[in-house]
């Protein structure tokens, strides 16, 4: 990369950083001169990456001379597009540079036992979303795909051994590149949903966050110092097998009492169904809950110790600033929040658990979608700067 490579690539990550900038403060964001600034945003109005506005606005005090002029990408410049992969559904939608979703798309597919068609399904949606939206394929700057499954970095391949049986193995970067013949990126969906929180939602002031997913599997996602935090092969934060009970039940992975045995929605409808000598879905939890019936939310309430305990460790281990709550469970609030807290207070070193936050996360069941697509445009800026 030359020179002015690097400077058109500063130019591009400080406009994605900041939608609406001026000359002076590119110079002043960029350390490049005023000369090469002008010169370079010259180039990329030109070619379309970058418009100017004709009403100027005062962008910081000025003494003498015009206001300086706003200058901000092209939303249409570039488009990513997210796929979520959950154990039930498939989720698509299309977003322009900034994350506004265009798009979008939900289908209800049972994905354990059927990869193939479910990747056919996800291709079918991409070509559906350009199609319905007049998006060329030229301007997608790549897939972005979050699945309910361990991802190892580089391969692709997935540790879905007990969770998704019919995926073991399987690279899921080759396939959905084969099928749509777009840039692809991967990663499990409790990472995907910590990226969103951070872009888009309730951790975006936070550089150190936990995002925990509660769902049919738990897991968490891991920012620190603003990055995600993958581990040495992509599998840092399954909290949901680590131990709690001795003598627990066994789990899928193999390993007995791990916390996805005691607090995931199943794990607690199972416990209801026994105790109440009737069948409790997963799906039946909402109600209950909203009903407040006493048996299901001290099961959520139990739950929520549960989860706590385990973050206790994450809490001592990394010291985040926050933890952002989603998946299924979110929707219960107060009821799995207040004895998550209470687990962290009580488990964790005082000093950390003081200065830690839990919350509910601010984008709902999209968050993962949002995060998958969140991959790609995470490096808009250098994909554009190869471009243009």
């Amino acid at each position: 990369m030359n020179l002015r490579e690097v400077g058109r690539l500063r130019v591009l990550e400080a406009l994605h950083t900041s939608p609406r900038s001026s000359r002076p403060e590119l110079v002043r964001v960029t350390g490049l001169s005023r000369a090469t600034v002008s010169s370079l945003i010259a180039d990329l109005i030109t070619v379309g990456l970058v418009t100017e506005d004709e009403s100027p606005e005062e962008q910081e005090p000025r003494r003498t001379g015009r206001p300086a002029q706003s200058l901000s990408l092209v939303p249409s410049a570039g488009y990513a597009i997210g796929a979520d992969i959950g154990h039930q559904h498939v989720r698509v939608i299309l977003c322009d540079l900034f994350g506004e979703v265009l798009w979008e798309h939900w289908v209800a597919k049972d994905v354990d036992r059927a990869p193939d068609e479910t990747l056919d399904l996800v291709a079918v949606l991409v070509g559906r979303a350009l199609q319905e939206t007049g998006v060329g394929r030229e301007r997608v700057l790549g897939i972005g795909a979050g699945i309910a499954s361990p991802v190892e970095i580089g391969s692709g391949a997935l540790g879905a051994e007990g969770i998704m049986p019919g995926w073991v193995g399987l690279r899921l970067t080759d396939e959905l590149r084969r099928r749509t013949s777009l840039p692809v990126r991967v990663t499990n969906d409790a990472n995907a949903g910590a990226l969103a929180e951070r872009m888009y939602g309730a951790g975006r002031q936070a550089g150190d966050m936990v995002y925990v997913r509660l769902s049919a599997g738990i897991g968490a996602g891991i920012v620190s110092n603003g990055r995600l935090l993958l581990g040495a092969r992509g599998l840092a934060g399954e909290i949901g097998h680590l131990p709690l009970i001795t003598d627990g039940l066994i789990c899928r992975c193999g390993n007995r009492g791990c916390l996805e045995t005691v607090a995931s929605p199943v794990a607690i409808a199972r416990l209801l169904s026994e105790s109440w000598g009737e069948t409790v879905a997963p799906r039946d939890l909402p109600a209950l809950i909203r009903e407040r019936n006493s048996g299901a939310l001290r099961a959520v309430r139990d739950a929520g110790d549960a989860v706590g305990r385990a973050l206790a460790t994450l809490v001592t281990l990394l010291n985040p600033s926050l933890v952002v709550v989603g998946g299924d469970l979110a929707a219960a609030g107060a009821d799995i929040l207040e004895p998550m807290r209470a687990g962290v207070l009580r488990h964790t070193l005082p000093s950390a658990a003081e200065g830690v936050e839990i919350v509910t996360g601010g984008l709902g069941d999209g968050a993962e979608v949002r995060g998958a697509a969140g991959l790609v445009l995470a490096d808009a800026a250098s994909l554009l700067a190869g471009a243009a």
